[in-house]
């Protein structure tokens, strides 16, 4: 039987651990080649370790996000290599400051937008004529409950998803009559280092572990797809609309 995923070029980031790394490892299960992003190399090499003994193969991208002129040149590149990019999962982010508005600074502020929005604004400038060359191009930006909650002492992380949720919806109503789709994926409590650092006394066990989130990011992927301009909340297990405007 045909793997879902066989012969497609699967784009992540921040795919060195956590979610990035179990839905690159899933995506490659599913028969999709990886182009991993990350910075940490020693991460991604293990990444391809773990491709590589499930008999799929991966491209490692050594890449800080906020390497803008980095970004730009993968489209050059991946036109050159696969003449097309199937599948973008825009994972990687960074949590910044949880403090008073008031208390952040500046350059602390400036990192979160360039790594949690511009980045994939960036993402979709490069990448943009490479996944409108594959026959059914799927993008799946990770998200946060966060964004929607406006919690005290969020702010950074709060204000960057909800900007990225807009950068994906805008992106999605922009590729309407190709035959891109672009959604978004709200993870919920999950085992990685980022929900520990932001919540230090919560017990890991009690948490869903990457790879099971990893499994419906890979089905967001698949050529049978069609929803576009949604927000999957998992684990409630369903597509929900975005916010009418009032």
């Amino acid at each position: 039987m045909p793997l879902p995923l066989a012969d497609r070029i699967a784009l992540v980031t921040g795919a060195s651990r956590g979610i990035g790394y179990a839905t690159a490892l899933a995506l490659a299960s599913a028969g999709a080649h990886i182009v991993a992003l990350a910075r940490t190399v020693g991460g991604l090499e293990e990444l391809d370790d773990a491709i590589k003994a499930l008999g799929g193969s991966a491209t490692l991208v050594p890449l800080d996000l906020k390497d803008y002129q980095g970004i730009d040149r993968l489209g050059p590149a991946l036109h050159e290599r696969f003449g097309r990019l199937d599948v973008m999962i825009g994972n990687a982010g960074i949590l910044g400051p949880l403090s008073p508005l008031g208390h952040v600074e500046a350059q602390a502020w400036d990192e979160v937008m360039a790594v949690n929005v511009t980045a994939n604004w960036r993402l979709i400038r490069a990448l943009d004529g490479l996944l409108k060359r594959s026959e059914a191009g799927r993008v799946v930006f990770v998200s946060s409950g966060v964004a929607a909650l406006t919690l005290a002492y969020w702010g950074p992380y709060a204000v960057s998803k909800a900007a990225l949720e807009a950068l994906a919806r805008t992106y999605a109503a922009e590729t309407a009559t190709t035959n891109v789709r672009v959604n978004v994926f709200t993870p919920g409590p999950v085992r990685t280092r980022m929900r520990a650092q932001a919540m230090p006394g919560e017990d890991p066990t009690t948490l869903e572990p990457p790879d099971h989130v990893a499994q419906t990011i890979v089905e967001m992927c698949l050529p049978s797809m069609q929803e576009s301009g949604k927000l999957y909340a998992y684990p409630k297990g369903k597509f929900l609309n975005f916010r009418p405007p009032s």
